[in-house]
């Protein structure tokens, strides 16, 4: 971590590394596909959370004692829309390329940052995103199957949850606590889940080592490296450069999963993308925004 950080000493380096944090989620994401066959979506979402929890436990050391009522109904809430927002993302992206699910699952904060704020400018970006999804069904990465389609807008209501209740548990639990302990039960949560779906497979050892990297790459690298950019960075800098999910999703289904797509598809993403950072613009300090992909 100490080579990195002449890189992440002013701005650049931090945007630097929030995109580099993105591209190791993304790359991770699509290692998960390339596993599906083995461990089945449901399968590598269990090895993702459960890899995780253990690494935040190790490093958070939460303590489990003394916590309210309200604490422990925040965090298990925020357990279960983990656990939920990861099932539905991996089986939509089971279904359809990864540039459009992510695309698609982005629509859920960008809604929400449109709704917290008190700009009429905001719909207009409502109205961009719009216009966006149009073009993505237009064939732009083939055709998109209406499940998978659905799956993803689901993972994006899950992900507005996750931005709100990740702020409740921040406000109730100190340092990384509370995201320990959430990951925690959304791993025993998805448990049962992944063992119906993928049986003794789970225990096989090559699939461990490789669930636990698609954890790492999609979990461990890209929190650290956010939490390094989060001290340079302002946060509404930092919520714009997360808006660039689809287009790294996208490029990394291209480059990984020899996923295509059109200059069509390139538009339909440009548009999220910009609707995006535009809602994030527009909403009011302490208003909902993108933060750290979960």
């Amino acid at each position: 971590m100490h080579r990195i950080a002449p890189l992440s000493g002013g701005p650049l380096g931090a945007t630097g590394l929030v995109v580099l944090g993105l591209t190791a989620q993304e790359a991770g994401a699509a290692i998960a596909v390339l596993l599906f066959p083995s461990a089945g979506p449901l399968g590598m979402v269990t090895f993702r959370l459960v890899f995780s929890a253990l690494i935040l436990l190790a490093i958070a050391r939460p303590s489990w004692r003394g916590r309210s009522r309200r604490a422990w109904a925040t965090v298990t809430a925020f357990g279960a829309v983990l656990a939920t927002m990861n099932a539905v993302f991996y089986l939509s992206i089971e279904r359809i390329p990864l540039g459009a699910a992510v695309t698609i699952e982005l629509l859920g904060p960008l809604v929400l940052s449109v709704i917290m704020s008190r700009r009429r400018s905001a719909w207009l970006w409502a109205g961009l995103a719009a216009v966006g999804v149009v073009l993505l069904g237009q064939g732009s990465f083939g055709h998109l199957d209406p499940l998978g389609a659905l799956l993803a807008a689901v993972a994006g209501v899950a992900w507005a949850g996750y931005i709100m209740l990740s702020a409740r548990t921040g406000a109730a639990f100190a340092r990384f606590d509370g995201l320990a302990i959430a990951m925690a039960i959304g791993a025993l949560l998805i448990l049962p889940f992944g063992i119906a779906t993928t049986g003794a497979a789970l225990i096989r050892p090559e699939l461990l080592a490789l669930g636990a990297a698609v954890a790492v790459l999609s979990s461990t690298i890209p929190y650290g490296l956010e939490l390094i950019a989060l001290r340079r960075l302002p946060e509404s800098t930092f919520a714009v450069l997360m808006s660039l999910a689809p287009a790294t999703a996208a490029v990394a289904g291209l480059v990984f999963l020899g996923q295509t797509f059109t200059w069509v598809g390139a538009v339909a993403v440009t548009l999220v993308v910009i609707a995006s950072i535009g809602a994030v613009r527009t909403t009011p300090r302490g208003g909902a925004s993108a933060t750290p992909t979960p």
